[in-house]
């Protein structure tokens, strides 16, 4: 899209959105996914599962749109199952003539939750495409854990090299403290990828999108990545979080126990920051957050307007909102 300002500039949406539970009606005797929201009801799973498809169709539709009219890009997605229901995604009447090409791979989660990117095709072209596994074992058994890999995509956006992380840190199940060596693991080689990237390119253009499960200020992300969040402070080779300082401010993705966290965030590397040339950068980057989206009464009001509760299927969304960032440049 061109978008006449003082002068013209082309802008894009990325964006990343945790789908919570978007998993369809066919048991997987490879995973655990009897255990999902959707197998667990007792009548109207297709019904159901054909109103999530729509309803996750529509928020990703209209994700950036305030300043495009296009929707994203580029989106990661969390929680989906399999191929299956990305492919349903994408031909969703929302969505199917927008041209959304598919990068995933199985993962292998007990539970068979896997990320993805979604990609406009006519924008942008994957030239890599590749899965690294997280590799957990128990501390007191010894035994191997699996949880989602993290999905690596290199491509080129309007003939721009970029590179793109789509991440689902292990969960804080267990308690935040005890839980947190295995996001460390997942840290740890996000950075290491990173730094192969670095080592061969220090203007390297990454962008690292995910659920975390961590807030912006916890050790995986402001210590091991080293993300800042002032630009000022961002040096070659290094992140930007983006949405740190909304964390600080009190703005979260999502809700629990009266308070919010933001596990949901996009982080970038230096030369995404870099003004005095031609090629993308940075312009802004927010919480998609309409009334929709919020639980409008009850004791969970203002919160994510989720898909899932204790009576089943409600009608909602997700217990996440998205986030996402614009990128711009010139255009001769």
């Amino acid at each position: 899209m061109i978008a006449q300002t003082e002068h013209k500039i082309r802008i894009h949406t990325v964006a990343f959105y945790n789908l919570e539970n978007l998993f369809d009606t066919i048991n997987d005797p490879r995973t655990f996914d009897e255990s999902s929201p959707i197998m667990e009801l007792k009548a109207n799973k297709n019904k159901v599962y054909q109103e999530k498809i729509r309803n996750m169709a529509k928020v990703i539709s209209q994700i950036g749109t305030g300043v495009t009219p296009n929707p994203p890009t580029l989106i990661g997605l969390c929680e989906i199952e399999n191929k299956n229901v990305l492919d349903d995604l994408v031909a969703s009447d929302a969505l199917k003539d927008l041209g959304y090409g598919i990068a995933h791979f199985d993962s292998p989660d007990t539970r068979g939750i896997d990320v993805a990117l979604l990609y406009r095709q006519s924008v942008f072209i994957p030239k890599l495409v590749k899965a690294y596994e997280v590799k957990l074992v128990n501390e007191l058994s010894g035994k191997r854990e699996y949880t989602r890999d993290q999905l690596w995509v290199s491509g080129l956006l309007d003939d721009e090299l970029i590179y793109i992380s789509i991440n689902h840190w292990p969960s804080r199940r267990g308690g935040e403290v005890v839980s947190q060596s295995k996001r460390s693991v997942a840290a740890q080689l996000t950075k290491r990828i990173s730094d192969s990237l670095f080592s061969i390119d220090p203007y390297a253009k990454i962008i690292l999108m995910g659920d975390f499960n961590d807030n912006p200020t916890d050790q995986g992300l402001s210590k091991i990545l080293g993300a800042k969040f002032n630009e000022n402070e961002v040096k070659l080779k290094s992140f930007f979080n983006v949405l740190g300082n909304q964390y600080l401010k009190g703005n979260g993705t999502h809700a629990y126990l009266d308070s919010w966290g933001m596990f949901d965030q996009i982080i970038l590397s230096s030369s995404w920051l870099d003004k005095s040339n031609s090629n993308y950068r940075l312009y802004k980057g927010g919480i998609f957050n309409p009334s929709f989206l919020i639980t409008s009464e009850g004791k969970y009001r203002g919160y994510p307007f989720r898909s899932f509760g204790d009576e089943g299927f409600t009608g909602g969304y997700s217990d996440h909102f998205p986030v996402f960032i614009y990128v711009v440049k010139d255009v001769n």
